[in-house]
């Protein structure tokens, strides 16, 4: 999919071969591909492509849309086929939408629901953003204790097409949630059999204030197609499901990789983000760092004396710094995956550290050996130097891997994303760090 189908379509619309372009999207086009092909179409190209799919695939499509396509296609449709869009979108894709739409669109989509949709919007958006209940679905199956199987199955052939997942339903007694049941047992189960008989109760949830990463990561460490969403009195509200849970950490990892870069996160794609939002968001990290290699640069202004007398050491300087903050760099990369994926806690601290310290040794030795050498077959210092900027460079890594893996888990014990005290941060740490061993142990050695 790509731009040859793009110019397919727009050569089949031009042509106003309606019937064969329908036929067309139907058998060959996922909504989601139609939704990235369809960036860069005119408005009116926009409302002819989707006057052609069927509802379902119309609502699917709509929800793949980023918000200017979104916003461009409402404008250009009328009221009445909004409504039947609004109709044929799962609620939690559809506040979704409103999230990211001016107040004037919102009001209009709005409009285009009825009553109790839109009180079930309120209430989806009433919750804290990130939190588990602003991405659950209120649409799933429940089932009652005393139902038979039979009774169930029916139930699932009546309310199923308008839920967003079929596969597992959940038992609910006065709206609490007491158990689950798939339907994979339903279908090999007798039909004279009563729900509690077969229903598991030993069932994993999440609350609606639990923050939504932490939900996602239950769904993926367990392989669960949806999770049960209860308020603070276990009843039954929603459930999360896998799609929702991807997303999730598709924006967790994008907003972590962001902040690690010394970027704010946006939500908006590279191309859909202005040049002035582009160094609005790059701007205060960028200053931050330059404003902190001050003192780094005060640090060196003390020993002007020393490098005065061997001016050979400035050279050493980025490698030194560089070569330390690759080192924790590759720590503290590993530390957050480990926290994002639940290998590493608070708690494991000092065993994280220690494991570091064992591996900067290992690594420090061959790095100050193969330096070393460097050294002294390419003439820059003799076998006191090499062995000084050997030392310096031991030195170095130690620090970087302790302060790479330890920042990380104390910005997370403190509730701030680890990701915050990535790579920028502990460069200029390091650096700080490395050029004062380095010149300690310079002035001890030299008697500078």
């Amino acid at each position: 999919m790509g731009v040859e189908w793009k110019e397919h379509i727009l050569d089949m619309l031009e042509a106003r071969r309606y019937k064969e372009l329908k036929e067309e999207l139907e058998n060959n086009m996922y909504p989601v591909d139609l939704a990235d092909l369809m960036e860069g179409f005119s408005q009116k190209q926009l409302v002819m492509v989707f006057r052609l799919l069927a509802k379902e695939e119309a609502a699917e499509t709509f929800s793949y849309m980023d918000s200017d396509l979104r916003e461009l296609l409402i404008n250009g449709l009328t009221d009445s086929e909004l409504e039947e869009i609004m109709e044929e979108m799962y609620l939690d894709d559809t506040v979704d939408v409103l999230e990211e739409m001016p107040a004037n669109v919102v009001d209009r989509l709005l409009m285009a629901t009825d009553e109790e949709t839109r009180q079930q919007i309120n209430q989806l958006l009433q919750y804290p953003e990130d939190s588990a209940g602003s991405v659950m679905n209120v649409d799933y199956i429940a089932l009652r204790k005393e139902m038979t199987v039979a009774e169930s199955i029916l139930k699932i052939r009546q309310v199923g097409l308008n839920r967003e997942t079929i596969y597992t339903c959940y038992v609910t007694e006065k709206r609490k949630l007491i158990g689950s049941v798939d339907v994979k047992e339903l279908l090999t189960t007798s039909e004279s059999k009563k729900i509690e008989e077969i229903m598991d109760t030993n069932m994993l949830y999440g609350r609606t204030t639990d923050d939504q990463e932490d939900v996602a990561g239950i769904i993926r460490k367990y392989g669960l197609i949806a999770l049960p969403i209860v308020d603070h009195e276990m009843c039954m509200v929603g459930i999360v499901t896998v799609d929702d849970a991807m997303l999730v950490l598709q924006e967790e990892a994008t907003e972590d990789i962001s902040i690690m870069a010394g970027v704010n996160p946006s939500e908006e794609s590279y191309f859909g983000t202005t040049v002035v939002e582009h160094v609005k968001s790059r701007l205060p990290w960028l200053l931050f760092l330059m404003l902190s290699a001050t003192v780094t640069q005060m640090i060196m202004n003390s020993y002007e004396a020393a490098l005065a007398v061997m001016p050979q050491l400035a050279g050493f300087i980025p490698m030194l710094t560089g070569t330390g903050g690759n080192c924790g760099s590759q720590s503290s990369t590993l530390v957050i995956r480990g926290l994002t994926v639940g290998e590493i806690e608070f708690h494991d601290l000092f065993k994280v550290i220690w494991k570091e310290i064992r591996i900067a040794v290992c690594i420090s030795l061959v790095l100050s050996v193969v330096n070393g050498i460097r050294i002294v077959l390419m003439g820059q210092g003799d076998m006191l130097m090499a062995l000084t900027i050997g030392l310096t460079m031991a030195c170095t890594v130690v620090i970087a891997k302790v302060v790479g893996c330890t920042l990380p888990l104390v910005a997370k014990k403190v509730g701030l994303d680890p990701a915050v005290m990535a790579t920028p941060l502990i460069s200029t740490l390091v650096d700080i760090s490395t050029i004062s061993v380095y010149f300690a142990i310079v002035s001890t050695v030299f008697q500078l």
